[in-house]
């Protein structure tokens, strides 16, 4: 069978799976659409609460971005593995308690205000909507690679699947779902690189044989790819704080991502599946454990992809890239224009280029075939800075109105698998596996949009009489509304899947993670304080990031990085909050009866308030 055979097969198995369990799973009220009934077992939660959490850009992204990196792309694993330890512990147990639903449902009762209630309503869709971004150009890449079809069909037919199961099950078959999608993502995510580590070192543990010998040259794989790094120009593989990722910018983004970790609405919303405050901190445990069995595995991946692309690259014949490289470029997503030697001839050469962008080749985002072949063309005609035609082998392509040169790093935990020559179901299976990781957390998201919308705003803000058939009613239209939404931000993505993960990060952390933090641990800490905080915080994070990305503005902020700025927001909502407090109202009796209670929890909570 080919690899396209194989990933129809695995495709199509592993939606039929998730479309029965939806089916198996479907809801008939709000409770059971927004909270799964409260019923989830805490290992099923903290399995789903990891593939919720693994979303297209721990799968496709962060190897990709730790190998283009190094040393660097350590802050995403730390960030993103550390937050959630600071969810667990910090937040969700007292949030649990509090007997919401939503988190602008604690907001709003918590500071006793609509228009807190409302703010935080507009920062879960601002956070959610740019996540999902990510989660749908994610399905579209591996649809357009494996199935062959143009990514933005690729992306509709991601869009029509998680409708269907969202829709159906709402957060109970959602859970469900992904419990299966978390096994079919991490057993695609470690076949492939146990199979690369024993056949680059004999090492079957993917962690031991990325510090081990390669068997080809007896040489440490690490030491080979700092060696190679340095012979062409590039900084070391695993020297720390090289360039413009220097220890600001490392812990900046480090912290950002640690509390946008915990700030994030549809990993918060999944702590209030569980019957109980100690299911929700087992939760966590299990959350935990099952996450870090893929991120700390993630590093390996990554070197094995870099090596392989030196590899496979240095040793192509003339005029003859790599099978993979071919294969990837018929997608858009990779493009060689070749040079031209001094006689005027194409030497079939790909050269890497030196400087701050360290690029091996460059990107084709929503790049078309025809217009490859039109730059092709183009390409004869091309001076370099010298002057001379095609001299350096390649053509730095910007994205319109951005002028962001860069490979799609999305691609290579995707292209390893071909980069190492593994079997073809090997291949298909990674494809399944990228599949599953996007639309588990595309489900878990669009489902807290919906909340967002029909739960806070429609019912607690608009129509408090509404009946709970109309509620649920709502709530599925709500998720059609968002999944059209979320597909045109797949077919025009802001950026490659784990940048624009890292911007919803940064909004998380610099909106709801203060505020949480203030209205659980603070009973001086009133509305106007919360609400104030949480727009200067998300405002000032937001205008930086749309300022330095998209309109190419200086790094005015210490030379912060737009990943790194959330943290700068968190420490501006603190601030504002914190400087208000004295001057405004405190909080009601009742308002901070609600804090005493959901920070001194009773033995046995399971009866805790809820609040429909």
């Amino acid at each position: 069978m080919t690899v396209q055979q194989y990933t129809f097969l695995f495709v199509g198995l592993s939606f039929s799976l998730y479309l029965f369990i939806a089916w198996r799973a479907r809801v008939r009220d709000t409770g059971g659409f927004y909270v799964a009934g409260r019923g989830v077992p805490a290992i099923a939660n903290g399995i789903a609460t990891a593939a919720d959490w693994m979303s297209a850009a721990s799968f496709l992204s962060m190897a990709g971005l730790v190998s283009f990196m190094g040393y660097a792309g350590g802050v995403y694993l730390m960030g993103w593995t550390g937050g959630f330890v600071l969810l667990a512990l910090l937040l969700a147990p007292y949030l649990r308690k509090s007997g919401r639903f939503t988190v602008p449902d604690f907001v709003g009762d918590r500071f006793e205000s609509q228009t807190a209630r409302l703010v935080a309503l507009v920062c879960a869709l601002f956070i959610s909507f740019t996540y999902v971004a990510g989660q749908m150009r994610g399905v579209g890449i591996v649809f357009a690679r494996f199935l062959e079809v143009d990514i933005n069909i690729g992306v509709v037919l991601g869009m029509a699947i998680v409708f269907v199961y969202a829709t159906l099950g709402g957060m109970k078959g959602i859970t469900y779902t992904q419990v299966a999608q978390y096994w079919v993502l991490i057993v695609a995510f470690l076949i492939p690189v146990v199979a690369i580590s024993l056949q680059l070192t004999g090492e079957a543990v993917p962690q031991l044989g990325m510090g081990s010998e390669l068997t080809s040259s007896g040489q440490r794989l690490l030491t080979t790819l700092d060696q190679i790094h340095q012979d062409l120009g590039f900084p070391s593989y695993t020297d720390p704080f090289d360039g413009s990722w220097d220890k600001v910018n490392v812990f900046c983004t480090t912290l950002a991502l640690m509390a946008g970790t915990a700030g994030l609405p549809h990993v918060i919303v999944r702590f209030y599946t569980v019957k109980n405050v100690q299911a929700a901190r087992w939760s966590g445990f299990w959350a935990i454990f099952f996450i870090a069995i893929l991120y700390l595995t993630a590093p390996a991946t990554a070197a094995f992809s870099r090596y392989f692309v030196f590899d496979s690259l240095a040793t192509m014949e003339k005029d003859q890239p790599p099978a993979w490289f071919e294969e990837w470029e018929q997608s858009g997503l990779v493009i060689w224009l070749d040079g031209l030697d001094e006689t005027g001839q194409p030497d079939g050469k790909i050269t890497y280029r030196n400087g701050d962008e360290n690029e091996l080749f460059c990107p084709g985002k929503g790049i078309t075939a025809d217009e490859v072949a039109a730059l092709k063309v183009a390409h004869a005609q091309w001076l370099d800075s010298n002057g001379k035609a095609g001299a350096d082998g390649r053509l730095i392509l910007r994205q319109k109105g951005k002028g962001k040169p860069g490979p799609d790093r999305d691609i290579m935990v995707l292209a390893l698998p071909q980069m190492a020559g593994l079997a073809a179901w090997i291949i298909a299976l990674v494809a399944a596996g990228g599949l599953a990781a996007a639309l588990s957390t595309a489900s878990g998201l669009l489902l807290v949009i919906s909340s967002s919308v029909v739960h806070d705003f429609y019912y607690r803000m608009i129509r408090p009489t509404a009946t709970d058939r109309e509620r649920l009613r709502l709530s599925r239209i709500a998720i059609g509304g968002a999944v059209v939404i979320a597909g045109l931000f797949g077919i025009y993505p802001p950026g490659f899947v784990a940048q624009v993960v890292a911007f919803a990060f940064g909004l998380a952390s610099s909106s709801f993670f203060p505020v949480l933090v203030l209205g659980i641990f603070s009973m001086r800490v009133g509305a106007m304080p919360a609400i104030a905080g949480m727009v200067c915080g998300i405002g000032f994070t937001a205008s930086y990031i749309l300022s330095t990305v998209y309109f190419d503005g200086e790094l005015w902020c210490f030379g912060i990085k737009p990943e790194g700025i959330g943290a700068i927001g968190m420490l501006v909502n603190f601030a504002v909050a914190g400087v208000l407090t004295p001057f405004c109202k405190p909080p009601s009796a009742e308002a901070r009866d609600l804090v005493r209670r959901i920070r001194e929890p009773e033995e046995d909570d399971s009866s805790s308030p809820v609040v429909h």
